[in-house]
């Protein structure tokens, strides 16, 4: 079998989840990227491709080997590689439903059309003024951004034309959504789809960072409240097929659509996902694209209690001392593993965003007590360094 994985730079859920998966499956992988020098160290075979171009991607596959499968995790290439899965005649993600999601103006269109519900929002395209009607505390972010950058908390007109101004400098040429601050509970649901019906794998209870920015802190495994209404939304965009995370917030009107995620969650909560539901999450998902259902409700340990837990620089400067790789020992009572994404030496600037990152913390417990515990012994006795 034959899998095509377009992607941009290098991630560990490629690297160490979906490469692996493949070839437990059987696969033979052929990676198609405009960063082929970033892919060469994989053992995989790599091919130069602009994959932002669905028509790029469709050429080069089609003067290689035949496909069996045409897959992405990058957040901003789901819709090209969807039509060029379906140009071969391969499962995959309706195309719509990837520009619907990625886009921020267009999911919260779609879900109003659909009387799913309705967020008050302000797509504002490159000069556009900011209009007068906003309502405050309001949300600025790219109208296609990831990983809360450039997503900044408003309180009012002057807070928020200078949050426009400095994104508009960042980001020249790119359209921003303003729109109301959803006050109440982060959650995640993480959920798998074949197509004709969607299974929810469980969800997470997010800690953000302070404000007036969204940076991700904390994750904590908890049975997600309002899965109904996130579903009726995920139907409502024509989310149905592979793995997508959606977050959400439970506000006092109910519970309200944040963003919708087509792909697995990442920041090592892939992995986190997998380790306590006892299930090989990656196979699942390429199984998936592979033209697999799905195998029935996950199961394993579900009175466990998982975190994750993104050690924030809180800093500028310089890394003058950091933990290693950290992985769980065998019969231990709290798996804890960690995850050093930067290196002793390294400068670090902050941008409010996951970039800020040191290292990654999870753990997987009998109760959140003793996760809590280890966690908290780890990062006492481990502690990242900045002067």
């Amino acid at each position: 079998m034959r899998l095509y994985l377009t992607a941009l730079k290098p991630t560990d859920s490629v690297t160490d989840g979906f490469l692996p998966a493949a070839r437990a499956l059987g696969c033979d992988v052929t990676i198609l990227t405009d960063r082929p020098e970033h892919h060469l160290d994989t053992g995989t075979e790599v091919l130069r491709c602009d994959v932002r171009d669905a028509r790029a991607v469709i050429d080069i596959i089609a003067h290689h080997h035949a496909p069996d499968a045409v897959f992405s995790n990058s957040d901003h290439i789901q819709a090209e590689t969807a039509l060029a899965a379906a140009y071969f005649g391969l499962p995959g993600k309706d195309w719509r439903a990837c520009v619907a999601t990625k886009n921020k103006a267009l999911t919260r269109r779609r879900l109003a059309a659909a009387g799913v519900e309705t967020v008050r929002s302000v797509r504002l395209a490159p000069g556009d003024p900011v209009p007068p009607e906003v309502p405050f505390p309001a949300v600025v972010k790219p109208r296609e951004g990831v990983a809360s950058e450039d997503v900044v908390l408003a309180e009012d007109a002057g807070e928020l034309a200078a949050a426009v101004r400095a994104i508009r400098d960042r980001r020249p040429g790119e359209a921003l959504v303003v729109e109301e601050y959803l006050d109440g509970p982060l959650h995640t649901l993480e959920t798998l789809g074949d197509g004709r019906s969607v299974e929810v794998l469980g969800g997470f209870r997010t800690t953000l960072g302070p404000p007036p920015h969204f940076v991700e802190e904390r994750l904590d495994w908890e049975p997600p409240p309002g899965r109904d209404h996130v579903l009726r939304a995920l139907e409502a965009l024509g989310v149905g097929f592979g793995a997508c995370h959606t977050e959400y917030v439970m506000t006092p009107a109910g519970p309200r659509i944040v963003e919708v995620n087509y792909r697995v969650i990442g920041d090592h909560c892939d992995f986190l996902v997998a380790g306590l539901l006892g299930i090989p999450l990656f196979e699942r998902v390429l199984a998936l694209h592979l033209g697999s259902g799905l195998e029935g409700p996950a199961s394993g340990a579900s009175g466990a209690h998982g975190t994750a837990l993104s050690l924030v620089a809180d800093r500028p400067g310089t890394v003058v001392a950091a933990p290693g790789t950290v992985v769980p020992a065998a019969g231990d009572r709290v798996r804890l593993w960690h995850r050093p994404l930067r290196a002793v030496g390294e400068r670090i600037e902050l941008s409010n965003t996951n970039r800020d990152y040191l290292g990654i913390v999870r753990a997987i417990g009998p109760d959140r007590a003793s996760v809590d515990a280890a966690v908290a012994a780890f990062t006492a006795g481990s502690p990242w360094v900045i002067a």
